[in-house]
């Protein structure tokens, strides 16, 4: 059971490795934690899920585990993962759990946890307890039970709060193509399209955790294959494509070519900075150096994190930034009541900006295309540590060693990082450099030592 809990979150197969009666058991556990780190006796915690199929059942097991433990419920139904949590940071409860496996396969499921204003809950602060308490298993039923509580339309509610961080009547009747996977991303792009100017061109829009047309995971390119077709056919001037449970999202130009993570973080930081003189900015430790160049030309301040959307809340929560960007597509803005990813307001800064700028997307980002990126690679190691020594060893005349998160190490014409998985026996290599022909010579001379 408890090999379910990974860093952030817990994932698994279901019901081979887990079923409602871990999932009632777990939520026994997280209502005993929450108590204890909360210092109440009474919560009320917002519980969500995803649309696959295993979530009902799931969702019913969790919601008795809470109200065993005397919890009230707050169940806001079927949402994706940033209107859930919105729906517990901007209603002011005390935690929540949602249903999900995000972009894992359709037979996978998981939870997310978090605390009062959405703030997640990570192996860092609190999760190990939990996993402890689960595998203990050893809970006293509390004579006042909770009771459930329904409340609709958070997803409405969600969009309708993050039009107040964009001026739509500057956005032009652009079209827009969005393939949203079957997952939870097509319930806020549909309000959020419905209520602007643009031509909406949908792309596997009906709820379908079986996943019938591709996997939901827009970080491997041959799930962007289809829209990026698409967007040419339709000559669009944008394409979109979210994850399985909304919290990611990708772009892809009016050539049908995917714009990196790492551009559209920074042309957001640029955008935040207008609004925010001098603010700090976040972003993850991978490759990507044009955030860097962006919020530096910007006046803005950055600040490198390690990696997972859980790290780089807490580190912007430290540091008090306005913004911060992922290299897997999670993008987080600080709002009145919490930070978290918002790809709502993504989607309207974007539409924005390239109607205010009155040239193609493709045109727009031509000059922030400086270098070439590996992508992340991964290979399956089982020494890491004694891997990352080799790496460090051989890398040692380089311009700068870095030790956040795994290795990073800087030459002045390419530059990677290399870190272990949490939870498997991997390495995770990403590397960029300033010409093509040193990317691929360097990325595979670093491969050949990883594998060797």
């Amino acid at each position: 059971m408890t090999e379910l809990f990974k860093a952030y979150d817990l994932r698994g197969k279901v019901p081979e490795e887990w079923d409602e009666n871990t999932a009632f058991t777990i939520a026994q556990a997280y209502a005993v934690f929450m108590k204890k780190q909360s210092k109440k006796t009474s919560l009320k915690i917002v519980v969500g899920g995803d649309m696959r199929s295993s979530t009902p059942k799931l969702k019913e097991a969790i919601t008795r585990g809470l109200l065993n433990q005397g919890v009230d419920v707050i169940d806001i139904g079927c949402v994706s993962t940033p209107a859930f949590y919105f729906g517990v940071a901007n209603n002011g409860y005390d935690g929540g759990l949602m249903i999900t496996a995000s972009h894992n396969p359709k037979g996978d499921n998981g939870i997310k946890f978090v605390k009062a204003n959405a703030e997640p809950i990570s192996v860092n602060t609190g999760l190990k307890e939990i996993q402890k308490l689960t595998k203990q298993n050893n809970f006293k039923e509390t004579t006042q039970k909770g009771k459930t509580t329904n409340k609709s339309k958070v997803a409405e509610a969600q969009v309708e709060a993050s039009f107040a961080y964009a001026n739509t009547k500057k956005i032009k009747p652009l079209k827009v193509v969005v393939d949203t996977a079957n997952g939870m991303g097509a319930q806020y792009v549909k309000l959020t399209f419905a209520k602007l100017p643009c031509k909406l061109i949908k792309m596997y829009f009906p709820f379908d955790g079986n996943f019938p047309n591709h996997e939901a995971d827009p970080l491997k390119e041959e799930n962007c294959e289809d829209l990026q077709k698409r967007v040419l056919k339709e000559k669009a001037d944008l394409g979109i494509t979210t994850d399985g449970d909304g919290d990611r999202i990708f772009f892809v130009d009016d050539q049908g070519e995917i714009i990196e993570p790492a551009i559209i973080r920074g042309i957001i930081a640029k955008i935040v900075l207008r609004d925010h003189p001098g603010a700090t900015i976040c972003y993850d430790i991978r490759p990507g150096r044009i955030t860097e160049e962006m919020i530096k030309e910007a006046r803005g301040i950055p600040v490198v994190t390690k990696v997972g959307h859980s790290l780089i809340k807490e580190k912007m929560k430290e540091v008090d930034a306005v913004y911060g960007g992922e290299s897997s597509g999670h993008f987080f803005f600080k709002l009145d009541h919490g930070t978290y990813e918002t790809p709502v307001i993504m989607i309207l800064k974007m539409l924005q900006e390239i109607s205010e700028s009155g040239i193609k997307i493709s045109e727009y980002i031509k000059p922030l295309r400086k270098y070439f990126h590996s992508g992340e690679i991964n290979s399956d190691v089982e020494n890491k540590e004694q891997k990352l020594e080799q790496i460090e060893n051989k890398y040692k005349d380089a311009k700068s060693i870095n030790h956040l998160d795994g290795i990073s190490i800087e030459y002045e014409d390419f530059w990677f990082n290399v870190r272990p998985s949490n939870t498997e026996s991997k390495l995770r290599m990403a590397l960029e450099a300033k010409t093509k022909k040193i990317m691929q010579q360097k990325r595979d001379e670093l491969l050949k030592l990883i594998r060797s």
